[in-house]
């Protein structure tokens, strides 16, 4: 093998290691984030908010959009990805409203 190649695979292995390290970074950043949004959700149950708040979504998307521009990420990925977690999100946040036998888990009016 040629040294290029050699240092390539180096290379390779570095940037391969820091991808592992952001990796663990991400899914221990994701478990507190529910971990927080499952108080959330226990706090709306108890006091029988509905389980999803659009105004508040909204305005996430739209920061998170301007965050994700700033820091050259595409928006439409980020907003992609908010929207998957605040997906599940409102699924946890309607299954512990049921679980207090909350009606705005069912989609009833508050």
């Amino acid at each position: 093998m040629s040294d290029n190649t050699d240092q390539a695979k180096a290379k390779l292995l570095e940037l391969r290691a820091s991808i592992d390290n952001i990796d663990a970074a991400l899914v221990h950043m994701l478990a507190e984030r529910f971990r927080c949004t499952k108080a959330v959700g226990h706090l709306k149950a108890v006091h029988d908010l509905p389980p999803a708040d659009p105004a508040r979504e909204e305005r996430q998307i739209a920061r998170l959009r301007r965050l994700a521009d700033d820091a050259n990420l595409d928006p439409d990925f980020a907003e992609t990805f908010l929207n998957f977690i605040i997906r599940e999100v409102i699924r946890h946040h309607e299954a512990i409203a049921e679980e207090h036998g909350n009606g705005s888990a069912r989609g009833e009016k508050v």
